[in-house]
Order: structure tokens, then sequence, then C-alpha cells
């Protein structure tokens, strides 16, 4: 292999791009070697830095034609950590809002283990927030992947100290950082980080993803020759079946039916093994999980088949997702009973609106017209990512359709068009392709309540999901000047009547915002402050001991926006541990003086800009 650098290239040559830098490809003869050119696009300083990663690829094999994603290698990747690899959640697991788009390695109950780079690559994001991935790490790799590595304790010295200066330049914890190409290059099993608990975790473990860059398709990590001993078969909990039109029925109801089920030997049947009397168009749904050796986590399913009387008419396979497809995941299972009952199950037919792209199979869009008389058998078949499978089979009875649909109650809302209410009172736009389905969608005025600056509006019900945020506008009554910066919208629990914020600001006698979930709606005030609590700080208190200052912060409604502590009138970093309602500071031997006496102020601020402070002098 031979290695020149050039400035430009010719407009037939060959090249790969990675990153914001181009390598000329061109072959010798017959060999698979060849040559390769590198291409300068800034000035040449850090030359021998991007010499050095260069001789990376060549080790690693790269020959005359880049491999694009599709052809990886099952072997390319190292695992992520060195002990026994068991999963707290697996590759496109069901979740509020999401696919799951990695997998969980559990990392022994605790946090601190080390976290090795899967590949060689350059790091090209740090992410560090309250929630989420918490502490997350994004690395490029030349095959055109990028894995994903979150809820991270900590980031290895030479990440953590150029991620560190940032955050101290914009006073800021969290941060969401592209970093340049050739800023930060790592190899394949160098210790990136440790394992943690951050973010929005609920236990220590590492989460590790496989993406294809330039698309955002999340790849299934199993595929790439994980070391996860797996022999436990899938678990199929119970069957639902939906009428999926309005003169459907389904044992004699209108209303979607659930059937337990019971394991006999290998497979599944139902519980009361009868066929199941339908009319009209119906569709079903499954309630699975998997489980895996050495771990009680219950997790997603790989692939699943549904056939009737031998004929597939819906199957999906989870090699892969797309992530901005990933909120589809409402209409892929039963929104309603997940939202009702915590149950989610997997909806075997699909939505109108439902744009996933991982059905292989989709007949009729999954639904059965049962009009015949006759009796047909079913058959679900489900597996994992190891092969291990089990099925449910079942009967139904067909006739003839007996039923005739309900009255609408309300106004038809389509989901392939702009849908709107709007009189003196509200405002509330729902646009195409925020539903999966047509609804009925009712809308109520409701009688006010003192604590309230408008009457409480009922839109549809929080059963039925949005695809995306839609456009509210209510108008505000009675409401004080001096009040204007802290209403905003609230979600009222029917039942409860308690309140949550959903954002919001006052314009000229409105106050609108977006709302990512239907039903009840009014508007509210927040004047009070945050609460700061301190944990390991007094005035005048010497703090020998102890290597951080900790405090615990909540807020009663609007949510904490901002938190800002200085010592000494310089700003530092409190790192904040949303779950658990924490702050931070671990004293910085760079940034702070040791041996004298200190003031520290902390302003805590939520969203409608109520601020609480705390100071204290101490010694350190």
């Amino acid at each position: 292999m031979h290695l020149t650098f050039i400035d430009k290239i010719n407009i037939f040559d060959q090249y790969m791009k990675f990153a914001d830098h181009y390598f000329v490809l061109t072959k010798t003869g017959s060999q698979a070697n060849g040559s390769i050119s590198f291409i300068f696009s800034q000035t040449k300083q850090n030359t021998m830095k991007r010499i050095i990663y260069l001789s990376i690829f060549l080790i690693i094999g790269l020959t005359g034609n880049s491999q694009p994603p599709e052809q990886i290698d099952p072997h390319y990747y190292a695992v992520p950590m060195k002990i026994p690899i068991f999963l707290s959640g697996n590759f496109a697991e069901l979740r509020p809002n999401h696919f799951h788009g990695g997998i969980d390695i559990k990392t022994q109950g605790k946090s601190g283990l080390p976290v090795y780079a899967a590949a060689d690559g350059m790091v090209s994001r740090i992410s560090i927030s309250a929630s989420g991935y918490g502490n997350a790490l994004y690395i490029d790799h030349p095959n055109g992947t990028t894995t994903v590595y979150g809820h991270l304790l900590s980031f290895s010295p030479k990440i953590s100290e150029y991620i560190r200066k940032i955050q101290y330049e914009k006073e800021t914890f969290a941060i969401d950082q592209k970093v340049p190409a050739d800023s930060l290059f790592v190899k394949k099993g160098e210790q990136i980080a440790k394992s943690g608990n951050s973010g929005s975790s609920a236990g220590p473990h590492l989460h590790f993803e496989i993406r294809r860059t330039k698309e955002q398709i999340m790849l299934n990590p199993l595929l790439f020759n994980m070391p996860v001993t797996d022999k436990t078969k899938p678990v199929i909990q119970a069957l639902m079946v939906y009428p999926a039109s309005g003169d459907a029925g389904v044992s004699g109801k209108q209303q979607p039916q659930r059937f337990e089920t019971i394991l006999i030997g290998s497979s599944y049947q139902l519980k009361n093994n009868q066929p199941i009397l339908v009319s009209g168009k119906v569709g079903f749904g499954l309630q699975a999980i998997d489980l895996l050796d050495g771990s009680l986590n219950k997790c997603g399913i790989y692939s699943l088949k549904l056939s009737i009387d031998n004929e597939l008419i819906y199957s999906f396979t989870m090699d892969d997702f797309l992530l901005e497809e990933s909120k589809y995941i409402n209409s892929h299972i039963d929104y309603e009973q997940a939202a009702r009952t915590g149950r989610r199950l997997y909806r075997t037919w699909l939505e109108p609106g439902n744009k996933l792209s991982i059905y292989n199979i989709a007949e009729k869009r999954g639904i059965f017209k049962a009009t015949d008389g006759k009796t047909h058998q079913v058959k679900y078949e489900i597996a994992d990512t190891y092969g291990n499978a089990t099925s449910l089979s079942f009967k139904i009875q067909s006739k003839e359709t007996a039923f005739t649909a309900p009255e609408p109650k309300g106004e038809l809302f389509k989901f392939n068009r702009n849908n709107h209410i709007r009189n003196d009172d509200i405002e509330f736009n729902i646009p195409e392709g925020a539903l999966y389905s047509d609804i009925d969608f009712q809308y109520e005025k409701l009688p006010g309540n003192p604590k309230f600056y408008s009457s409480v509006f009922k839109l549809h019900n929080s059963y039925t999901p949005l695809h995306f945020a839609c456009p509210l506008r209510i108008k505000a009554v009675n409401l004080p000047e001096k009040l204007q910066s802290k209403v905003m919208l609230a979600q009222v629990d029917p039942v409860s009547g308690k309140i949550y914020s959903a954002t919001g600001k006052y314009v000229d006698g409105w106050v609108e915002g977006n709302i990512r979930l239907l039903g009840n709606y009014a508007l509210a005030v927040d004047t009070v402050a945050p609460k700061i609590v301190p944990l390991s700080i007094t005035e005048k208190k010497t703090l020998t001991e102890t290597n951080r200052i900790r405090f615990t912060i909540t807020d009663n409604l609007s949510g904490i926006e901002t938190v800002r502590g200085t010592i000494d009138g310089k700003w530092v970093l409190f790192e904040y541990d949303l779950k658990n309602k924490l702050i931070s500071y671990t004293f910085d031997k760079e940034r702070f003086q040791f041996g004298k006496s200190h003031e520290l102020i902390l302003e805590v601020t939520d969203f409608k800009d109520n601020k609480s402070t705390y100071k204290a002098k101490f010694y350190k």
C-alpha cells in the first residue's frame, strides 16, 4: 500500500469521504492493494496526527473500494466491556415513544467499570444531559458506522479534558458538542469511559448502539458477534382481537377482546381453546416478551410472523430501523392498552398513518375480512435474535356482519388532512400526519376551576397518540398583567385534577404552545420558585473531608430550566442528575484555589423565571 498527499482530485478519480476528509482510491494492476492519497481540506496543522490515523486505516485493510455499511463484517466490532455480557435490554425493545436503539449491557450492579472503543475511529459527538443518555459518546468509524456509548459515569482523561474546557467556556453543564474530525482519535480496545447510571437510566448499565452514520439507521448489535448466551425462548402472554371497522365484532362485542394463553409443550394455545367468533374486518395483537439467559429482564422480540390458513399476512424482523421513524412505535403497539394498563402489545395490523419501514409483509395491512361463515386457522410465530422460537395457534369462526357502526359522538378528524378547532376560547390544530388513523374527535368545554385562568377543554382523550406536537392556543380569562409571564398550558388529569406543565407563553391575550398529548387542558400559573436543599455545606463550614458540594433541587410545576453556581464570582460546573434531583460540584484542582475561604452562590431558575438563591461561605 502506497500513501501520497495531494491537493486536488481529478474528475474521474474514485474517492471515499470519512468525516470531513477525502481519500482518493486507485488500484494497481489486479492486486487488491493500491495507493491512497489524502487531501488536506484545511491547513496542514495536525499533519502528524492525520498521518498516524491514516495508518490505522491501512492496518485494518482498506482496499481499492470502500465498504458500504450494508457489507459490514460481523466481526468488525470488539465487545465494549471486558466482563461476561448479560443484557438488561435488547435491540428494538418497546419503550415509551421509541424503539430501543441498542443493547443495555449489565455492569454487575455498579458504576465505574472500563468501557472500550468497539473499533478504530474518531469521536464525533459528546453529549452531556441530566436526562436521556446522560453522559454519551459517539465514535465514527471508517466503515461508515457510528458506535454510541450511553449513561456513562465519566469519560477518559483526554475526552474529559476536551469537553470540560468547552463546558467552562460556555458556562453550561448540558451540552451536545460536535467534535471536529481531527480532534479525538481512538483505537479499537482503547478505554474511552467508565460505565455509569447517568441520564434517564434505571440502574447501572452501558447503553451500546451501532448506527449507519449517514442514514442514521440503527443496527442490531446482536448481529455483530456479541458474546451473549441465549437459549431461552420468547414468551407469549396474551392475544388481542380488534374490530377494525365500525360494523365489525369480536365474541359478540364491538370492543377489542383479550384472550389469555397457556404453554403446551413448546408452543402456546388459548386457555379457552375454542374458536373465536369474529365478524367483519378484524385485526390481531400479541403480548409477547423475550427472556435471555442469566437475566430476569423482559426484552423485545426479534421477529414475528402472522399467518391465516397458512398464508402469511404480516411479518417484521428487527435487523435495523430508521432513527427518524422511531416515534411510529405508538402505532406499532396498542397505544391505548399501554396508556391504560402499562401492557405493551404488538399491533399486528397496520393503521393507515403508520409509515414504519420494518415490515416484510403486510398483506391487506394485516386485516382479515371475516364474512364467509368458515373456520380459519391462525398462527403466530415469534423468535429472538439467536433463533429461539415459539408459536401460538388458534381458530377463528367467521360469520356475516351483524353490527351497525355506532353513531359518531364528535367530529371526524382524518389522519391524512389538517384538522382544527377554532372558536372564541380555543384554537387547536392537528396537522396531516399527526394521527395514525381517522378518529371521532370529541371536544368539550368543561367548567373551570378557581386556580385556572380559563375553562378546562377536553381535547379527545390521552389514549390516542399524536406522532408529533400540535399547536394549541387558549384564551386567557381574568389573568392579571403581573402573571402574564407565569402562565402556561397545563394538562389536567380528568380523575385526580392534578396538573402537569405543557409549557406555552402569553401572546396578546392568548397562551400558545405545542402539546404532545391529547387530553384535558387549561391555563395555570407557576409563581413558586424551585427549592434548594444543601446536603454537604452550611454557612462557614470547613469542607476538608469532602471533595464535592451537593444539593437536592426540586420544582413544583414548570420544571427546572437553569442551574448556575459560582465560587468567588467564577462559574463552576454543577452536574445535574434529574432522576435523583441532585446537583453536585466536584472541586477542580485546575480551577479551584485550595487553602482559603470562599463564597458559593447557587441560583436555580424554573421555566417561568422563578428563581431561588443559596449563599454560603466555606473553607477549603
